[in-house]
């Protein structure tokens, strides 16, 4: 399972990096989105994909599943959700100003100022 995991990581990594080099702002957001996915399943998956019972203390149960992947893993959903909503606010408000999504247009040039 491991090695599916590992898989998957790797192309949403690919992905992310791809979409991350293009010049519409959209592709961006959307690439840094593919990315901190491939980090929480990294995050999980390096965290061990093992079962057991929940951590919580009791007698009947051996063996528990460590919470701080999933811990760690919660916030950085949260830190991520974030930043998207963040960037999706300000690549809207970019395209109201400028009325386009295109990385090198926004750059401009001296004899379009």
């Amino acid at each position: 399972m491991e090695l599916l995991m590992a898989i998957v990581i790797g192309i949403l990594f690919m992905s992310a990096t791809y979409l991350m080099l293009s010049k519409s702002i959209l592709r961006i957001i959307i690439g840094t989105g593919l990315l901190s996915h491939g980090a929480h399943l990294l995050i999980l998956t390096m965290g061990g994909l093992k079962g057991g019972s929940v951590p919580l203390l009791s007698d009947k149960v051996a063996s528990y599943v460590d919470p701080l992947p999933q811990a760690l893993i919660l916030t950085a959903i949260v830190i991520s959700f974030g930043v998207t909503s963040f960037l999706l606010v300000l690549a809207y408000r970019t395209y109201q100003e400028l009325g386009t999504d295109d990385m090198e247009e926004m750059r401009g040039t001296e004899a379009n100022e």
